[in-house]
C-alpha cells in the first residue's frame, strides 16, 4: 500500500461537473482530489475484501442475536422504535448498501472502525468519479485496475429487491452531498427500469393511513437519505408501523448503525482479527481509547488520546472503543471505506485527512491496484 503524488488533470473540475458531481471542490478546497492516489496489491485488495465480507456475515449474526435478546436498551434504541426494528428484520427486508469503515495499512489485517448501515455518503465519488479517473487512461492510472463494481451492483440490486416499478426517493434540504447521493442512487434505479421520483422529506404526506408524494400518489417505496434515529424519533415516525411502506435503508439496519453494535461485535466475536476490542463502559480495552457518541456522525464529539472534537452529539451515551490511530501516508491519515451492495463486497473508496480523525471536510482519493 503506497501514497504516491502527481498532478491532477488540469480539467479535473470540468469532468466533475459533466458527470453531475456538483461537491468536487468544497469552500474553495478540493473534496475530489487527483493530487495523489493510493496503489495496492492484488493481494492487499483480496485481503480487504475477504475482511469485508468476514465482518458482514458476522454483523447479520449480531443483529439476529440483538433482536432474539432483545438489546434495544444496550444499543441506545427507545422502546417505542423497537417492534418496528425487530419486524423490519424478522421480515428479512434486503438492504441495499453500507459502508464499513477500515483502518488498514497494508502491514496488518483490516480493522472495523464503524458501519455505516443506515446512511452512507461518498457512493457517487466511490463508485462513479474514481472510476472515470481510472477510466480516462491518464498519468498513473495507466494499465491499472480498481476494485470497484460499485455502480453494476447497485442497478442490480434495484432488480433483486422485490420492489415496486415506482420508488420514491427523499432527503432533506440543503444539503448538496446528500442530494447528490440521492440523485445517484435515482439514476441507478431508472438504470435498472425503476420510475423514481423525487421529494424532500418535508414534502412526503400523511392520510392517515397512507404516506403520500405531492401529487397525492401513495408512496410505495421509499429510498429515504435521512437517519432511522431521526426519523423514529419525530411524530412522522409514529406513522410508519400503520403504512404498508417498503423503506431502504430497512428499519432493522439502526442496530449496526448504533456504534454500540461494535461492543456487541466483540462481544460475540473477541479476538476477531478485523475487530477492534469495544466495550459501552471505559477503561475495559487494555489500552487508550477513543469514545464516540452512539449516534454521531462525521468524526463529531470524539475523544481520543490527544484529541477532542466538537460537535451536535455531546451528552449522547458512549461507545469506548480500543485506539487505533489511523496510519500516516505522505502526512495524511486515511481511511478505507469498504462498500457493500446487496450483501456483498463491491468496492472501496479512500478519504484522507491531516488529522487522525476523518470529518466531512476530508478529501476523497482515488486508488487502484496492480498485480503482483
Amino acid at each position: 500500500m503506497q501514497r504516491i503524488a502527481h498532478d491532477p488533470r488540469p480539467d479535473r473540475l470540468e469532468r466533475a461537473r459533466r458527470m453531475g458531481f456538483a461537491f468536487a471542490d468544497i469552500a474553495g478546497e478540493p473534496y475530489w482530489d487527483e493530487a495523489a492516489h493510493y496503489r495496492f496489491t492484488a493481494a492487499e485488495i483480496e485481503e480487504i475484501e475477504t475482511a469485508t465480507t468476514a465482518i458482514e456475515a458476522m454483523t447479520r449474526q449480531a443483529v439476529d442475536y440483538a433482536v432474539r435478546q432483545g438489546l434495544n436498551g444496550p444499543l441506545g434504541i427507545p422502546d417505542g422504535a423497537w417492534a418496528i426494528l425487530r419486524k423490519s428484520w424478522e421480515a428479512q427486508e434486503p438492504s441495499l448498501y453500507g459502508r464499513l469503515d477500515l483502518r488498514y495499512d497494508g502491514a496488518g489485517p483490516p480493522k472495523l472502525l464503524e458501519y455505516n448501515a443506515d446512511t452512507p455518503t461518498a457512493l457517487f465519488e466511490a463508485g462513479v468519479i474514481q472510476w472515470e479517473w481510472l477510466e480516462s487512461g491518464d498519468g498513473p492510472a495507466q494499465g491499472m485496475d480498481q476494485f470497484n463494481s460499485i455502480h453494476e451492483a447497485l442497478i442490480q440490486a434495484w432488480s433483486n429487491l422485490g420492489l415496486p416499478g415506482r420508488v420514491h426517493f427523499a432527503c432533506a434540504r440543503d444539503s448538496e452531498e446528500d442530494r447528490g447521493t440521492v440523485d445517484y442512487l435515482r439514476d441507478t434505479a431508472i438504470q435498472a427500469g425503476i420510475e423514481a421520483p423525487f421529494l424532500h422529506m418535508d414534502e412526503i404526506g400523511w392520510d392517515g393511513r397512507r404516506f403520500l408524494d405531492l401529487q397525492g400518489a401513495e408512496i410505495a417505496a421509499i429510498f429515504k437519505l435521512y437517519p432511522w434515529d431521526w426519523l423514529l424519533a419525530e411524530s412522522f415516525g409514529a406513522n410508519i408501523p400503520r403504512a404498508a411502506t417498503r423503506w431502504i435503508e430497512p428499519a432493522w439496519r439502526l442496530i449496526p448503525a448504533s456504534k454500540a453494535f461494535l461492543s456487541l461485535l466483540w462481544h460475540l466475536f473477541p479476538e476477531h482479527p478485523n475487530l477492534l476490542p469495544a466495550h459501552l463502559e471505559p477503561g475495559k480495552t487494555g489500552g487508550p481509547e477513543i469514545a464516540k457518541p452512539l449516534w454521531g456522525r462525521e468524526g463529531a464529539n470524539i475523544t481520543a488520546p490527544g484529541i477532542v472534537t466538537d460537535g451536535p452529539y455531546a451528552g449522547q451515551p458512549m461507545l469506548y472503543q480500543a485506539y487505533a490511530e489511523l496510519p500516516v501516508f505522505g502526512g495524511r491519515y486515511p481511511v478505507v471505506g469498504s462498500w457493500i451492495i446487496a450483501g456483498e463486497a463491491r468496492g472501496i473508496g479512500m478519504r484522507e485527512d491531516a488529522t487522525p480523525i476523518t470529518r466531512d471536510t476530508s478529501r476523497f482519493v482515488p486508488h487502484l491496484f496492480a498485480g503482483e
